[in-house]
């Protein structure tokens, strides 16, 4: 099958988030399936020709390889793509992001016919390329190359569309009768992810749960109307984890490398973080390790009105991420008032992040709404049980069997179950068992591209 992937931020060439890791794992696992795959995105800034060894195809477009031999068209141009961030700057987003977005869209489509790739599937991601679909049965729709291109939209988060001003709508090239409810239109304004939800043959989201919470209210940030028209189409599919990275058999960064069948090296792990964050060397008291943005959506409301109880516990606590001044505050004054049980490192720091899912015993996720979330993932590969509310892709990933839930979201059900699991970790042969049920877990993307081949199959039939 030939498939276009068309995204954003692609690992390893640009990343904000985990769009950026589903953009770049998933054409890898295709490819080893025997898929022939193409990536075009944006070439920011930020991208270094040398050091990808990007070469000119013509003008306003660069090539690169990724895995075997994935080729990656990137998009130039610099009045839109070379500046500092991918969709802003510390002033906020950039004014031109419809021009930009738009721009990439067109571009992608035209290179298709420039270079004869016609592929049977266009997998777009987010809104920032949720106008291919939209151009594909309009602008481009009687053009014979184009006309049986399938496309899907995989949507990573509904929260965010692409909100624009309805005077920015001639930008697009489309006619006016594309402006109004059943189009691009969404309270006065112009909405990109829906004229993708609405134009694309199949919509898809990360995780099975996500796709059903985000045709509620609730969830659907305005946009459960267009999903229940469109309910037939809509289906969720879970990330998955890239074990060439994500692996405690062979992971460079850990204190002591371990295996499901050889886990005595997680106890040396546990040590080096204890070690790192200035705890007591304690193997029988519970260490919690969160890698995380401080912010709502993870949980730190919760968090932070439960965390002096829970310092309280005999347990201890690492926290490694960036977020919500109000929540870095919070934390701080725990430091202060708990040093041998809580330590916080507020930055991005890769190896940090490798230590604490292999060194911690409970990896603590209390979002509010978590499309797919990898935290987990990660942690279940690493003998580090997940305790998480349940929602979105973390109820599709954790259980009793391999970790701790809570259903209602309060302060009063996270420390509640916080305290079991640092109950339940006393009984040491149990927690043996439950960690090795965690490890035992196939969460690669191996399984999970062959469950989008299936929807790729599908999306061809429409």
């Amino acid at each position: 099958m030939k498939i276009v992937m068309c995204a954003s931020e692609v690992v390893p060439f640009a990343k904000t988030g985990g769009l950026a890791d589903v953009a770049g794992a998933l054409p890898l696992a295709l490819e080893k399936e025997g898929q022939e795959v193409i990536i075009i995105m944006p070439r920011y800034k930020a991208i270094d020709a040398a050091k990808f060894n990007l070469k000119k195809l013509k003008d306003g477009v660069l090539t690169g390889v990724t895995g075997k031999n994935i080729k990656v068209y990137f998009i130039e141009k610099e009045g839109y793509f070379g500046r500092d961030g991918l969709y802003g700057d510390k002033n906020g987003d950039h004014q031109d992001n419809l021009d930009r977005f738009a721009y990439y869209c067109r571009k992608s489509l035209d290179l298709l016919k420039e270079i004869n790739f016609k592929p049977e599937i266009i997998h777009c991601h987010d809104w920032q390329s949720s106008l291919v679909p939209v151009f594909l049965k309009t602008i481009y729709a009687k053009d014979p190359f184009y006309q049986k291109i399938r496309t899907i939209l995989t949507i990573h988060n509904i929260g965010y569309q692409g909100l624009f001003a309805k005077e920015e709508f001639p930008k697009l090239g489309l006619d006016w009768s594309f402006f109004n409810m059943e189009g691009l239109e969404f309270y006065g304004k112009v909405n990109i992810l829906k004229g993708g939800m609405l134009f694309s043959d199949i919509i898809n989201t990360v995780s099975p749960t996500y796709a059903e919470e985000i045709q509620t209210k609730e969830f659907g940030f305005g946009l459960e109307g267009v999903l229940d028209k469109r309910r037939d189409a809509v289906f969720g599919i879970l990330n998955g984890l890239d074990y060439d990275i994500w692996n405690p058999e062979t992971d460079k960064f850990i204190a002591k490398n371990f295996s499901r069948l050889e886990p005595a090296g997680k106890a040396k792990d546990k040590e080096d973080l204890q070690s790192l964050c200035k705890f007591p060397l304690k193997k029988d008291v519970p260490l919690f390790g969160i890698v995380s943005r401080l912010a709502e959506q993870k949980g730190f409301d919760i968090l932070a009105e439960g965390i002096d109880e829970i310092c309280k516990m005999n347990i201890q606590m690492v926290i490694l991420g960036t977020g919500d001044l109000k929540y870095h505050e919070v934390m701080q004054n725990m430091v202060a008032k708990y040093p041998k049980v809580i330590s916080l490192a507020l930055k991005f720091d890769d190896v940090l992040a490798h230590k604490i899912y292999a060194g911690s015993d409970i990896f603590l996720m209390p979002s509010k709404y978590e499309p797919c979330g990898l935290g987990q993932l990660i942690s279940l590969r690493y003998g580090t049980i997940p305790l998480v509310f349940k929602t979105g892709g973390l109820a599709d990933t954790v259980n009793s069997e391999n970790g701790f839930v809570f259903d209602h979201y309060s302060k009063i059900r996270l420390v509640k179950t916080i305290r079991k699991a640092a109950d339940t970790f006393k009984d040491k042969a149990d927690w043996a068992q439950l960690v090795e049920r965690a490890m035992k877990l196939d969460f690669s993307w191996k399984a999970s591209a062959k469950k989008y081949l299936e929807l790729y199959a599908k999306t061809k039939r429409k």
